[in-house]
């Protein structure tokens, strides 16, 4: 297949960077638009020069493959469709609402020489990348996670977990290659009904422990992965595109200045390089490389199902944790006063 003939469905923030995306891509011809809304999808498609569609079936005998960039619980239905049709799909994190129809997703998809790949673009950063490669000849220990957002601009429709975290879950699973054997979770809701802050802890048979902390409630953007290792400390910014080696940290005091005795503090940092390329081109790239070699995607159907369902796990656990932030400083004046009051006595 010399040129891959690709539709869009959903033109929100997402949908609309696909289009963006895939009109400049090589061996991929943007030939449709489809969304719910026909005033925002006509001019999305008058944007690009190419047809709206009103709906799904009128789109599916005119390509190759389909985007689904729509709300979640769309996902599994309208990829069901384009399975059947025998056309190629690319869905948007996270693959389902549901860890049942997720799996027979997987199945379904299994069963046929169609690509159905999963929007965990984390997956195609150039930090997390070099990440992976410095990981290879190293030990880790501990890995923390850490992804926070402000509020505004945020996924509400959903908890923090599958909004934000569920990026990290995917990262995680890849790394250890294992699911859990124990999980603790704790939350806190502040603004959407919602878990909005959570702060989870993962355990492995054969892994590093694992931290990880998605928050929807900072006023900075942050997505950081830190590993202790045996050999090494690193940090990788994701945001940043940045990778930082910490080797052979020496700390020591030293005396004989007029100030003092002093603290001196040195080590080795390697900085890795990180080549500069954005995530989501080569997500879709990779999309449209998988269909016309042949090839499984990096992020399968079935990897989007094993992240759908530890997050699930974790959504369980946070039920029985969660706590209220408006009712936060209330608890804490009523816990200093019951110090205080214990130490009195």
């Amino acid at each position: 297949m010399e040129q891959v003939r690709i539709g869009v469905v959903g033109t929100g923030r997402m949908g609309r960077n696909h289009c963006r995306v895939f009109s400049i891509l090589r061996h991929a011809t943007l030939v449709g638009i489809c969304d719910q809304s026909p005033a925002v999808g006509r001019n999305v498609a008058r944007e690009y020069g190419v047809p709206f569609f009103p709906n799904i079936d009128e789109m599916l005998p005119h390509v190759d493959a389909v985007s689904l960039a729509v709300p979640t619980p769309l996902h599994f239905g309208l990829a069901m469709r384009c399975l059947e049709q025998g056309v190629h799909v690319f869905i948007e994190k996270p693959i389902t609402d549901s860890i049942e129809d997720a799996g027979e997703l997987a199945r379904t998809s299994a069963g046929t020489n169609l690509v159905v790949q999963v929007g965990h673009i984390e997956r195609f950063n150039p930090t997390y990348t070099e990440l992976k490669n410095v990981l290879d000849e190293i030990t880790p220990v501990a890995i923390n996670f850490q992804r926070l957002s402000p509020y505004v601009g945020s996924n509400t429709d959903v908890d923090v977990v599958l909004d934000l975290m569920i990026h990290d879950l995917d990262l995680a699973l890849n790394l250890v290659g294992e699911m859990p054997s124990s999980i603790t979770a704790s939350g806190i809701t502040a603004l959407s009904g919602e878990v909005d802050h959570a702060v989870v802890g993962l355990r492995f048979d054969r892994g590093p422990l694992l931290t990880l902390t998605a928050s929807r409630l900072t006023e900075q953007k942050v997505r950081q992965i830190e590993v202790t290792a045996m050999e090494a400390y690193i940090q990788a910014d994701l945001l940043n595109k940045s990778v930082a080696v910490h080797r052979s940290m020496v700390g020591e005091y030293l005396n004989g200045s007029q100030r003092g005795v002093k603290y001196r503090q040195e080590s080795v940092v390697e900085r890795i390089h990180v080549p500069i390329a954005e995530p989501l081109y080569l997500e879709l790239q990779h999309f449209i490389d998988c269909i016309r070699t042949g090839r499984q995607p990096l992020v399968s159907a079935r990897d989007g199902a094993l992240a759908l369902d530890l997050a699930h796990r974790i959504r369980q656990e946070l039920r029985d944790s969660m706590l209220d932030a408006t009712s936060l400083r209330t608890e804490r004046v009523l816990a200093k006063d019951q110090l205080a009051n214990a130490v009195v006595a």
